[in-house]
């Protein structure tokens, strides 16, 4: 499973890379929305961990760019910012989740092992449906 943390606190971002890393997963990390754009160009990821609130792009606009570039990795949101608008537009653009810092790395862990088994499911249908068609 390949991660990608987008959040512009470096501790954070550090912290939990290194937790997944423990625990097997391959995680890297992206300081900003920018960055995390240009990553998800150059390499596969099948869950993107993504901070609302970082200077520069929203990640609500990070989300519909990931989209609009046809980028298929489940998006979990999480922020530090409790907003009922936020979570209802993060699942308008196809959000699997929101969660709410301060957050436990094992609730995020968590949500990665599930966001992760929801991609592979829709990667399976996907495949399905073609050979289906052939």
């Amino acid at each position: 499973m390949n991660i990608l943390i987008v959040d512009d606190e470096h501790r954070f971002r550090q912290t939990l890379m290194k937790h997944l890393k423990r625990k097997g997963i391959n995680a890297n990390g992206a300081a900003s929305g920018e960055e995390a754009l240009e990553e998800l160009k150059k390499n596969s990821y099948d869950v993107v961990l993504l901070d609302l609130k970082m200077s520069g792009m929203s990640g609500i606009d990070v989300l519909k760019r990931i989209r609009e570039q046809g980028n298929r990795a489940e998006v979990v949101i999480l922020s530090g910012h409790a907003l009922v608008e936020s979570a209802m537009a993060a699942t308008d653009f196809g959000a699997f989740d929101y969660l709410l810092k301060p957050c436990d790395v094992e609730i995020i862990y968590d949500k990665m092992i599930s966001a992760y088994e929801r991609k592979q499911e829709k990667e399976k249908a996907l495949a399905n449906k073609v050979q289906s068609k052939r």
